[in-house]
């Protein structure tokens, strides 16, 4: 067993680089319209559809936390609180955009694979109890981000230009 560890470190770094990886991009395609993303404006008018109010900050909110949860998974640091929040991100997709209407069959594993793995990392280096606080604090704040999202006002929509009323031209005194 002594050549075990070795590929076990192996395994693990591998599956941080990777989930780490995945969240760092779809962080920064929010942040930023990197990788081929649509920004914060894009998003945010995506996350507005889904009743994530004000979707803008939804957006900025959500892309922060994919990006820096993603970026402290891959490093192997705070892994608890990362894993909390980006389960709190999979946790709200998969409530809002993905089983809005119910849990369906054979949708939604990308995202609930993705916070599996970051709840894994944390049982494997913090043991169970981290994890499933972990796992208790992402859906508190998904419960979290939604109610709050969803008492907010939606959006004003852009009313096309009222006609501009007909004025006279003062007649001229003599």
């Amino acid at each position: 067993m002594a050549g075990y560890q070795p590929v076990m470190n192996l395994g693990r770094l591998a599956l941080r680089l990777t989930i780490g990886g995945t969240f760092f991009v779809h962080g920064t395609q929010k942040l930023f319209g990197w990788f081929g993303g649509y920004g914060p404006d894009g998003t945010g008018q995506f996350f507005e559809s889904l009743g994530l109010r004000p979707g803008r900050e939804n957006a900025l909110a959500a892309g922060a936390t994919e990006a820096g949860g993603g970026a402290l998974i891959a490093l192997g640091l705070a892994t608890p609180l990362a894993a909390a929040g980006l389960s709190s991100v999979m946790i709200t997709a998969l409530r809002t955009a993905i089983w809005n209407e119910g849990f369906k069959t054979a949708t939604g594993e990308h995202e609930v694979l993705l916070a599996v793995a970051a709840l894994a990392l944390t049982d494997e280096e913090n043991g169970t109890g981290w994890a499933l606080a972990a796992l208790g604090a992402g859906a508190a704040g998904s419960a979290l981000a939604i109610s709050r999202a969803r008492k907010q006002p939606e959006a004003p929509t852009a009313d096309p230009a009222p006609a501009s009323p007909t004025v006279e031209a003062p007649t001229p005194s003599v």
